[in-house]
């Protein structure tokens, strides 16, 4: 029977602009197993796991549970667990880390200023090697624990700072992980790539290999960010912004549609990923206008539609045959 990352791979589905979403990730250690919806099925009290979850709500901030690779030892009675706070956005990227005794404590954190990029000092400054962290939850989907566990082994084995984490988003992708601080994800990693996005972050850059996107921001921003970067070259991992993403209206009946509104008239360096839609479909599905900027000041206009006609595969294992939505480049625009 193929598993939906077997069936995913097979149809070639992109994997860019698909990763979580999280301007600011908190990554809580928790031993043990972990279900389906771990927050509150793992030996984490679930009263504390739905509150956290809860409070982190609309704040831009995500909450996950990690562990070390390896056995899943039951250690209800640590003393002691880590904790990460990071902020994934461009120029003011930082990760803070402490070690907490008391997970109540974390209901206390201010949100929405940690979601905004604001840690006030709070933890000590985290000065090691870029952190990896493997989706390994197979109560969420099987290809993240077959795929991922022992991906999360391989690396922790050759010295990275690997982790288990609980879900991300993106099961058919597996193995996915994301590496901080910077947030970039990957799906359909494997240990000589993830090594290599390691060593790229270690020096400020991003691998745009399997890249799937930054997860500061929303899957617009993201496929329109490695687009330009896949134009240009570029894989400093600060030296792209996002300044705007707006969705595009639907056209009004006898008007532009949404394809020529959005694009204009198409410049020499403008890219097409997918070839166009019918033209009711390209007036339903959702579009965006993304403004990228670059820090020597160019910036570009990209059109981002979300497309849903590709290859029939399975969202995760076990759901039945559909069409996952993704974001389809249709052009990129130089401005100024």
């Amino acid at each position: 029977m193929s598993t939906c990352a077997t069936a995913s791979r097979d149809a070639a589905e992109p994997v860019a602009g698909t990763s979580a979403t999280a301007r600011t990730w908190l990554l809580v250690e928790q031993t043990g197993p972990w279900g389906t919806e771990a927050l509150a099925e793992s030996h984490l009290d679930p009263r504390i796991g739905r509150a956290l979850e809860a409070a982190a709500e609309n704040t831009g901030v995500r909450v996950a549970l990690v562990r070390r690779p390896g056995r899943h030892a039951d250690c209800h009675g640590a003393p002691a667990r880590r904790a990460f706070l990071a902020h994934t956005a461009p120029s003011r990227s930082w990760i803070r880390t402490s070690s907490v005794t008391d997970p109540a404590a974390l209901l206390h954190l201010d949100f929405a200023r940690l979601g905004a990029g604001e840690h006030g000092g709070l933890w000590d400054p985290y000065a090691g090697e870029p952190l990896v962290f493997v989706c390994t939850n197979g109560k969420r989907d099987r290809c993240c624990a077959v795929l991922g566990r022992p991906l999360a082994s391989e690396l922790a084995d050759s010295g990275a700072e690997a982790w288990e984490v609980t879900h991300i988003g993106g099961h058919r992708f597996s193995p996915t992980l994301f590496v901080l601080p910077y947030g970039y994800a990957y799906g359909r990693a494997s240990a000589p790539l993830v090594k290599e996005a390691v060593a790229s972050a270690r020096e400020g850059r991003v691998l745009l290999d399997h890249c799937r996107g930054r997860s500061a921001w929303e899957r617009p921003a993201q496929a329109a960010d490695l687009a330009v970067r896949e134009l240009i070259r570029e894989d400093r991992a600060d030296a792209i912004d996002i300044v705007r993403c707006a969705s595009v209206p639907p056209p009004a009946s006898g008007g532009k549609g949404a394809n020529e509104a959005a694009e204009g008239p198409r410049h020499e360096d403008a890219t097409a990923a997918t070839p166009p839609l019918p033209t009711a479909a390209r007036h339903e599905a959702p579009t965006w206008a993304v403004t990228v900027t670059h820090r020597d000041g160019r910036s570009w206009l990209v059109t981002v539609r979300q497309r849903a006609d590709g290859t029939p595969t399975p969202v995760s294992c076990g759901s039945p045959l559909g069409r996952p939505a993704r974001m389809a480049v249709l052009s990129v625009r130089p401005l100024g």
